[in-house]
């Protein structure tokens, strides 16, 4: 089967959405499927067509950035010619395109699963209020065009006002998490303590939440340290974030109690993990909707902090592996900070299981099912 795979960002940029897209991609492709990924070029140095793990990439030229979107003229020309091409069409939500690329796919009887990543909340702003307005339209329209959609767990389903209009179309399915390699020792507890964080830099992280728990635990657990994996500049739209919050870091930094790892490649993940006592998913909105840094935590022996947001409190809910602590609250994430860096929980799950669960080649063959392959 050739599948036509569309998003807003694809690799090099690296988020949630961008990974579970890639990681189903190329289990596709595993799998003996032509996959196409059609999106954007978000940065002139990429190159307009590649092949990358198997994968077709098309990278559209981007004319103008709106927010956290981008205008792309001549995407609605290349998503008809690739369409023409393939037998079957994976949508990545939010997306402002997806409306155009799924009423075009159902005009030409091609089959549509939408995967729903999120509900979209932008920062304020008249601008972004439009942009979200604008984006919100584009949803409902590809919601109602696709044939079926996608989401990681019913819990967030049954929050998302724009997934319960859609129920009879939605099927569950956990997202891809590749098992860790294997070492050959088990994994030792971390001195000093080491709190993690590996996500972007913006303000729906809760990396806010985080620096104001952090004198509450310090003063409990002095020795204490937080390794931030992920981008921090040049993440679109949080300059104003980051020049509030950039002079607390640096003075937590001066006292060795902070350190910026910078954007990790994937296979420099699995040593981050293994060098934590704890990993922290502070997330503020439903911009999150599940965390898969958490499970990859979870994967390597790792316990989680999360926030009780609908989808994302699922993986430490199904697990026992960790805590959930009220969303914004910093006096709870501190106390629940304290309490695993001074005895971390024991997962209720093993790790076998767990990777049996969100294996990618599992997630790819749900996808395959709904798009009439399998």
């Amino acid at each position: 089967m050739r599948v036509l795979v569309a998003l807003t960002y694809y690799r090099p940029h690296i988020s949630g959405l961008t990974i579970y897209a890639e990681r189903l991609a190329r289990a596709l492709t595993e799998r003996g499927h032509q996959v196409t990924v059609l999106t954007s070029q978000h940065h002139p140095d990429l190159p307009r067509r590649e092949i990358d793990g198997g994968v077709r990439i098309e990278r559209v030229p981007v004319w103008a950035r709106i927010s956290k979107g981008v205008v792309m003229p001549s995407i609605g020309w290349r998503a008809t010619r690739e369409l023409l091409r393939h037998d079957a069409v994976i949508l990545h939500l939010p997306q402002l395109d997806a409306a155009g690329i799924a009423l075009r796919a159902r005009a030409l009887g091609k089959p549509t699963v939408l995967l729903y990543h999120c509900d979209l909340q932008l920062p304020s702003g008249w601008l972004n209020r439009i942009a979200g307005r604008v984006v919100s339209v584009a949803n409902r329209i590809a919601l109602r065009a696709a044939h079926r959609v996608v989401a990681s767990t019913d819990d967030f389903v049954s929050h998302s006002p724009l997934l319960r209009q859609h129920r009879h179309k939605v099927v569950t399915a956990l997202p891809p998490v590749p098992a860790p390699t294997p070492i050959p020792a088990p994994r030792s507890a971390p001195h000093p303590p080491v709190i993690g964080m590996a996500t972007r830099f913006a303000a729906e992280k809760g990396v806010e939440v985080l620096l104001d728990a952090l004198p509450h635990v310090l003063a409990q657990v002095p020795g204490a340290v937080v390794h931030f994996a992920g981008q921090v500049h040049e993440v679109w739209g949080e300059g104003a974030l980051r020049a509030r919050l950039l002079p607390r870091i640096a003075a937590l930094e001066a006292a060795g109690h902070w350190r910026f790892l910078g954007t990790l490649p994937a296979t420099g993940m699995a040593g981050f993990y293994r060098g934590l006592t704890v990993l922290v998913v502070p997330s503020l909105n439903s911009t999150e909707s599940f965390g898969l840094v958490q499970v990859e935590a979870m994967l390597e022996g790792v316990p989680v902090i999360a926030s009780d947001l609908p989808g994302v409190r699922q993986p430490v809910r199904t697990t026992g592996f960790g805590q959930i602590v009220a969303v914004g609250d910093a006096g709870a994430l501190a106390a629940a900070l304290i309490a695993q860096l001074r005895q971390p929980s024991a997962a209720a799950l093993s790790s076998a299981e767990l990777a049996r669960r969100f294996s990618p080649d599992e997630n790819a063959r749900v996808f395959e099912q709904l798009l009439g392959a399998g």
